[in-house]
């Protein structure tokens, strides 16, 4: 069919396919681990995601939209040598920065002293999951697609198998055996992953790779790249982090009590906002196949395909984003039953869903930032986002209307941030027109 003949469709197609097979996987590993391992595993497990999050987002650097555009552009593999000697230097400072932090983060940051062995475990983690971004981002940039398919199967069989035969047994020792045992299962996937992309190398470039050269302009175009993307989601992260701070201090000052500000919180967070970003696996995978196009075309100065391809992936986000708020929206109450066994954030939900249409766009706008090389527009706009939803939720907190405080400030950061990246792309192609 001429339709797949379109790399960037035909990519996009196989990433989402890839993205729906990984998230079904996913979740029937989610329900075999909860029943197997209990609450408490589940509990403590989920106390230290975030610190976990914040090492995945410093130690990986960014490496896959980094790499994909640097690869469509020079199509030079050469440029896997810098990336992985600057990714195992960054890595081998965090694992050094875990073992001594890691008692404090435990004792007196997370108040639990049973997260100890976890964090040690996940900072072991990190290099094979930074590597393996570095070859995500070789491949995107090839717009060789079959490797993720392959490598995302793999890993969700992996550890499934490691969650059905070994998690019995460590639970039998004590809940944080088996919660540890669940960090340590990405060291197995992302090995397997890491496996999977050499094997789908050409020779010339797995030798290449094998030598570890590193190369200083290389090195200057991955960070002036990576820096800033990876900045703007520091930053995002530490927004996350002052957000319940700010609403419970402010909510309790204005007469709340803190079992209504934690109930509705939760239900916020985990149950309305897990359900309104369900699609964003389809998002993702349109944002990713964007990169090296956008990139390719770029380079040779064609400007209309750049329009056309930015035009396309617009138009997948918003006809994939509309049908999902609408069937969220409508039967909102039978998802959350469905997948939470409660109704709790439906009213969030009805407020927010139609402003989430937008916020899909949000990760292709991020997309052509980095294909374009201004990745540190991304940064500001993400850092003005966040700074007027920080204050709009102190301010809308005093007016005692609850949580809706939260729910309006989101709505506002929505706008704002798609708003400004909005003129920015129009002022690009304005000036491009201008030259």
């Amino acid at each position: 069919m001429k339709i797949f003949k379109n790399k960037f469709i035909t990519s996009t197609f196989i990433l989402i396919l890839s993205g729906m097979a990984t998230k079904v996987l996913g979740l029937i590993i989610k329900i075999i681990f909860t029943r197997i391992v209990g609450t408490t595993t589940i509990s403590l497990y989920t106390i230290v995601m975030p610190t976990y999050s914040l090492l995945l987002t410093i130690s990986t650097m960014a490496m896959p939209t980094t790499i994909s555009k640097l690869i469509s552009q020079k199509n030079d593999p050469k440029v896997l040598n810098s990336a992985t000697i600057l990714i195992l230097l960054l890595n081998a400072v965090l694992i050094i920065a875990m073992f001594i932090l890691s008692p404090f983060i435990a004792n007196n940051l997370l108040k639990e002293p049973d997260a100890y062995p976890l964090l040690i475990a996940m900072s072991l983690t990190l290099p094979f999951a930074s590597l393996a971004c570095i070859l995500k981002g070789y491949y995107y940039g090839k717009q060789k697609m079959i490797p993720h398919v392959v490598s995302n199967t793999v890993e969700q069989i992996i550890r499934l198998t490691l969650v059905i035969t070994v998690m019995p047994i460590l639970i039998k020792k004590s809940y944080v055996h088996a919660a540890t045992g669940l960090i340590f299962t990405s060291f197995f996937t992302e090995l397997a992953s890491i496996i999977v992309f050499l094997l789908f190398m050409n020779k010339k470039d797995a030798i290449n790779l094998a030598k570890i050269k590193y190369n200083s302009n290389d090195a200057k175009d991955i960070l002036s790249l990576s820096v800033p993307s990876v900045a703007s989601r520091i930053v995002g992260n530490i927004c996350y982090f002052f957000e319940p701070i700010i609403l419970t201090n402010v909510l309790l000052h204005s007469g709340y009590s803190g079992s209504y500000i934690l109930t509705q919180y939760g239900a916020y967070n985990a149950y309305a906002i897990s359900t309104l970003t369900i699609p964003s696996f389809f998002v993702t995978a349109i944002a990713s196949a964007l990169i090296p196009e956008v990139s390719k075309y770029i380079e040779t100065k064609d400007y209309l395909l750049v329009k056309k391809r930015l035009k396309q992936a617009f138009i997948f986000t918003f006809l994939i984003g509309l049908s999902f708020t609408f069937i969220i929206f409508v039967f909102r109450n039978n998802l959350l039953s469905f997948l939470y066994n409660t109704t709790l954030g439906s009213d969030y939900i009805r407020i927010l869903a139609p402003f989430f249409i937008l916020f899909y766009f949000e990760a292709v706008f991020a997309s052509f930032m980095q294909a374009i090389g201004k990745a540190n527009i991304t940064l500001k706009i993400t850092i003005i986002g966040s700074i007027i939803k920080l204050l709009c939720i102190a301010g809308l907190s005093l007016l005692k209307i609850g949580l809706y405080s939260l729910v309006i400030a989101e709505i506002l950061n929505i706008i704002l941030v798609v708003f400004l990246n909005y003129l920015y792309m129009k002022l690009f192609f304005i000036n491009l027109n201008d030259k």
